[in-house]
């Protein structure tokens, strides 16, 4: 009897090559573009990452570029678009411009041809006595601004940055003896010691009292109290000259004032509210004496 040979999977001779059913073959296919594809996906993924952090890295800095950019537009803008917050008396205060920063609250009591009584609220002061032969010898204007503006923005206790105030006031300074007055964010004064000035920062008035501490030693912290100033208004470069010429033209004027006279041992100061950029003619600069009231 005759028997027909059924070739079997299970059965095949060693040699023998398997015939696959046609979804054998899909899905031997399948896994093999599956495994080709995970190689090529993984190669692509470690350019990918490197091309990823390149572009993350310049999309930081270009963003954080454009926050710097948005900043300093925004503190310029303060300078380039100033506020106009005096009433002027003539063409000259006409034409002066005091850019969009805060300064020391004050009320004016009374407005004369050449200058104008003002009762100022208290305020606080960092303030450094600085090097020099005058309150505008600029290597010590140097020096003391730099020393004030890095107490302002950051070298403190608390590596805070505090915003800047107007105006900067040079003045005379006082012996350590004497009652301390001061007007404005920073001020200059000279005193009895010929060679020594005193420049002065206002302090932003939010912080009140708690005001983060200098590091640097030279750096004082002061209360300004509340006070009237006699103060004339004028434009163009600060000079020792021109203090001098306007300084005796205010007590001059003074002398004939019925209300308020000179109060005694003051001391001038000079306000100046621009920076170095601004226009001689849009500047606006300030001479202060400080008076009281007559006895009647």
């Amino acid at each position: 009897m005759l028997h027909h040979y059924q070739p079997s999977i299970l059965s095949a001779p060693p040699h023998t090559t398997i015939p696959t059913t046609k979804s054998t073959a899909i899905r031997a296919s399948t896994s093999t573009s599956l495994s080709k594809s995970r190689k090529t996906k993984t190669n692509i993924s470690a350019d990918e990452a490197r091309i990823s952090l390149l572009l993350a890295l310049a999309s930081q800095a270009s963003s954080r570029s454009q926050q710097i950019l948005m900043d300093l537009a925004t503190e310029s803008g303060k300078y380039l678009f100033p506020r106009r917050r005096f009433e002027s008396r003539n063409l000259e205060e006409a034409l002066m411009s005091v850019p969009d920063l805060e300064t020391p609250e004050f009320r004016v009591i009374v407005r004369r041809d050449q200058y104008e009584i003002r009762e100022v609220e208290p305020y606080f002061v960092a303030e450094t006595m600085m090097p020099g032969i005058s309150g505008f010898d600029f290597n010590g204007a140097s020096q003391g601004f730099n020393v004030l503006a890095e107490y302002l923005f950051g070298k403190n206790t608390k590596s805070e940055s505090m915003e800047m105030t107007t105006p900067v006031f040079t003045r005379k300074a006082q012996s350590d003896g004497e009652k301390m007055e001061m007007t404005a964010p920073v001020i200059t004064k000279q005193s009895i010691y010929r060679d020594k000035w005193q420049m002065s920062f206002v302090m932003p008035s939010k912080y009140g009292a708690d005001l983060p501490v200098p590091k640097d030693p030279s750096v004082k912290i002061k209360e300004v109290p509340r006070r009237i100033v006699a103060v004339s208004a004028f434009s163009g470069y600060v000079s020792d000259k021109e203090v001098k010429r306007r300084e005796s033209k205010l007590r001059d004027a003074l002398k004939s004032d019925k209300q308020f006279q000179l109060k005694k041992g003051a001391l001038v100061e000079v306000a100046q509210y621009n920076p170095p950029f601004t226009l001689p003619f849009s500047r606006r600069n300030e001479i202060a004496l400080e008076v009281e009231w007559k006895q009647e």
